[in-house]
């Protein structure tokens, strides 16, 4: 990879991403660096703790050098900042930048914002300049970083202006990379990755499309009952390598959900060509791969 912060591809602008033309969608990759801003050091330090627990690389890329990845992978992707200012104290990556690195590549990157939940009716303003003025095409939470519960009245402003819009919103659910190992897991509470806490979104904002983030554990049988329950629910299956999948995910995958499952990796922490060869593994039927690598994340993203 050698893209550069200022790299552009003239010629890409205004057009959109063209189903027939890649192979795949990743509908979970993330922003983790800015162009222009230095690493945050309290950021830094869950980096390092992530990093290790995924055994991933500690350097994270910049975007531009993410988006040359994936635009040489032939794979589409929707790329995120997670806010967690308010509880991490740590500054975010600006969603206008994520915004601006998308719009220049638009035939292949889509870009979600990410704004805390804490943050309210002034979030929910952020929210509607961000999808009126620089074409974000949904939103990014994460209860366990941003210490909230998904239900709390607090980001039903930030909500309201989603589903007035009709875009999707991605809910981290289950275990947390960031915070693991660190002493009192850095502060974070998992109990706000419990799937079910979604639940009550799912059902005050019904024409919201949701989609909950990884396999949930260990509390997979929640994010499952839900998307098969509600017809606004989905499930990326990012953060964690297929092979360690547990069985019921495949056997939804294969049937019930089969229309309900997205492709996600959690880059840069796993990467597509690692979690494609891992899926090619572990039982998912051959007419059900289109549908979770491609087809059921254009529908929910408006691409088809």
């Amino acid at each position: 990879m050698h893209g550069g912060c200022n790299r552009t591809d003239s010629g890409t602008a205004d057009v959109p991403i063209d189903l027939a033309k890649i192979r795949a969608i990743d509908v979970h990759v993330h922003a983790e660096v800015s162009c222009h801003d230095p690493e945050d050091p309290i950021m830094g330090k869950f980096f390092d703790a992530a990093s290790a627990y995924f055994k991933a690389p500690r350097e994270r890329p910049k975007m531009p050098e993410i988006i040359e990845l994936y635009r040489e992978s032939n794979i589409a992707l929707v790329l995120f900042t997670v806010d967690c200012e308010s509880a991490m104290g740590a500054k975010r990556v600006s969603n206008y930048e994520v915004a601006e690195q998308a719009a220049k590549n638009d035939d292949i990157c889509m870009a979600f914002a990410s704004i805390d939940p804490h943050k309210g009716k002034y979030g929910a303003r952020e929210a509607r300049d961000l999808i009126e003025n620089y074409g974000v095409k949904g939103f990014k939470f994460h209860g366990i970083a941003q210490n909230a519960h998904p239900a709390d009245r607090m980001a039903y402003p930030i909500y309201e202006v989603i589903a007035e819009y009709g875009l999707p919103a991605i809910f981290h659910t289950g275990h947390s990379g960031m915070g693991t190992g660190m002493r009192g897991g850095g502060g974070m509470r998992l109990k706000y990755g419990q799937p079910i806490l979604i639940d009550d979104v799912a059902v005050d904002f019904p024409d919201m499309k949701i989609i909950l983030a990884h396999p949930s554990w260990p509390w997979v049988d929640e994010s499952l009952s839900m998307a098969l329950h509600k017809n606004n629910v989905f499930i990326d299956l990012s953060g964690w390598s297929p092979k360690y999948f547990p069985k019921q995910v495949i056997q939804y995958a294969n049937t019930q959900l089969k229309h309900k499952m997205l492709f996600g990796t959690d880059f840069p922490l796993i990467h597509p060509d690692k979690w494609m060869a891992a899926a090619a593994e572990v039982g998912f039927r051959e007419e059900v791969m289109p549908l979770i690598m491609k087809d059921n994340a254009a529908k929910v993203l408006g691409l088809a």
